[in-house]
């Protein structure tokens, strides 16, 4: 899974992008300071893996991983090229959803591309670039699909929708502000479009409202725009992430219990990218390893199988099943689970559950 992490410049990307993959891309107080996306690849927690690790006492724990990419500061006209904007858009088409940073602290030492704090300002910056350039691409796809309907009378549909599509933009408001019909989005999809991307909105904190973001009449307003518009919003500091990022799990532990929080800012983005890309993941267990995999809700057993080798998905016979806490409730003992009747045999129609511990079997 791909996240790209975007804003205006200054805003505490690069930081965050320093504290959650401790890769050590350049912070500095001045715009376009990251040229190129670093690219930089975390685990995803997950205190199921590691209570299976020590009951099989596997000689491997593979957690799943998302690649966070930061993305350098886009400002108003990056659509027409200002700044370095179309090369920074170019790097958002490949990403699976988009982390829109937004400065909600006040300090005079960090410059604002703006002059001044305003978060929804700031949003309808980015936002408004993403749409602009979407609507360059859908402009060229009306224009190629209305040579094609002339001929082909079954493409008209696909054209009404565009051109609805065309008119959402032209009001300034984001493609995933529309309701699409399964087929619909299919055909959607296939454009790219920035302004359809999911997204969620990290509100930037100072050190001291961690914690307090009720409090923070910056942070409700990236809060209530995020509900209006159906989209995530995390609150964060990045500072205190990268202090968090210098700790071992038991100072972690620690430091985050004196901020009087339960997950760090980074937990959090990750559950709530889970959440708005409908993932979930199911377990493999045994002495060689214990891992992680991270699918679809909605996925078939056979798909899940195929993301460990496409030969288990072709092959796909039926998939030995049970839930990760009737699995502890069992001690870790398969043999005793199936006495119990516990383990279920499941076919190819089988979906995926969330904590699902599976064993695959299939024909070579």
């Amino acid at each position: 899974m791909k996240l790209g992490i975007v804003g205006l410049p200054n805003v505490g990307k690069s930081t965050l992008f320093n504290a959650i993959t401790k890769a050590g891309a350049e912070a500095a107080n001045y715009p376009f300071c990251t040229i190129e996306p670093n690219v930089g690849v975390v685990t995803v927690p997950d205190e199921r893996i590691k209570v299976l690790h020590e009951m099989y006492h596997a000689k491997r724990a593979i957690y799943t991983t998302i690649e966070f990419y930061d993305i350098a500061g886009l400002v108003k006209g990056a659509s027409k090229g200002e700044g370095l904007g179309n090369k920074f858009l170019g790097h958002i088409r490949e990403v699976a959803a988009i982390i829109h940073v937004v400065r909600c602290f006040e300090d005079p030492g960090v410059v604002h591309v703006d002059g001044k704090i305003d978060p929804l300002s700031d949003i309808e910056v980015i936002n408004t670039e993403l749409i602009l350039s979407d609507m360059e691409v859908l402009d060229r796809s009306i224009q190629r699909l209305r040579k094609s309907a002339r001929a082909d009378k079954n493409l008209s549909g696909e054209l009404e929708l565009l051109l609805r599509l065309q008119k959402i933009l032209e009001e300034g408001k984001s493609a995933r502000s529309m309701d699409f019909t399964g087929e619909e989005a299919e055909i959607v999809k296939e454009l790219n479009l920035l302004s359809n991307k999911p997204i969620i909105y990290a509100a930037n904190v100072a050190e001291d409202q961690v914690g307090l973001g009720a409090d923070n009449p910056f942070v409700r307003q990236v809060e209530e725009f995020a509900a209006a518009e159906g989209s995530e919003a995390v609150v964060i500091s990045a500072k205190v992430e990268a202090e968090i990022a210098e700790l071992d799990e038991d100072e972690k532990q620690m430091f985050l219990e004196e901020l009087g929080i339960t997950q760090s800012g980074l937990e959090q983005l990750i559950k709530a990218s889970y959440k708005l890309l409908d993932l979930i993941s199911f377990l493999t267990a045994g002495e060689p390893e214990v891992r992680a995999w991270t699918v679809r809700r909605g996925t078939k057993a056979p798909q899940a199988a195929g993301k460990i080798h496409s030969d288990f998905e072709k092959g796909f016979i039926r998939a030995e099943t049970i839930a990760y806490d009737k699995l502890i409730e069992s001690g870790g003992n398969i043999a005793a689970a199936k006495e119990k009747g516990l383990v279920r045999s499941e076919g190819k129609e089988y979906v995926v559950k969330d904590g699902d511990v599976m064993h695959f079997l299939f024909n070579v």
